[in-house]
């Protein structure tokens, strides 16, 4: 054999083990499962339907995600509320939303006019109905450090360190 069909020959062996390394690789990743989807609620019908009724008409869709759908327009960078039921209990999203300042009880650094605003003034009711709807909204045990990491970076701006 001369010296350049050993080099043609060389490379074409390189190149059929790369594909075969390749194809043995790709193998192996597609037989990894998929873990699903990390967000699910605990609510019921009733409630899934009264919360996201009071969400969508106290306009929280204009600054918050839910199910990683977000308003097009948006330009506020507010914390998404999938799997915040996992984050904060019921009595704390309740004492939050009926606070006059809620910042005194979670810092913002976002500028004024993006603040969480109060929801004091909303009836009872319909602050505890919403509050019980966030506190349904949860997500899966092996996602749950990625939903604390995104809601403390998004809040803070600072890289979160557990």
């Amino acid at each position: 054999m001369k010296r350049g069909e050993k080099i043609v020959f060389g490379l074409i062996a390189l190149v059929v083990l790369a594909t075969i390394t390749r194809n043995v690789v790709t193998l192996e990743m597609q037989t990894k499962t998929d873990p699903g989807i990390p967000f699910y609620t605990t609510a019921t019908p009733q409630l899934a339907q009264a919360g996201a009724l009071l969400y969508r008409n106290q306009q929280c869709r204009e600054c918050h995600s839910l199910w990683s759908v977000r308003n097009m327009m948006e330009s506020v960078p507010a914390p998404a509320l999938d799997g915040i039921g996992s984050l904060r209990t019921e009595e704390w999203l309740y004492d939050y939303l009926s606070s006059s300042n809620p910042q005194t009880i979670l810092q913002s650094r976002m500028k004024v006019e993006y603040r969480m605003p109060t929801y004091a003034a909303l009836p009872e009711a319909d602050r505890r109905t919403l509050a019980q709807y966030l506190a349904s909204l949860k997500v899966q045990d092996w996602y749950l450090e990625d939903t604390r990491k995104a809601e403390y970076e998004k809040r803070t701006g600072l890289d979160y360190h557990p």
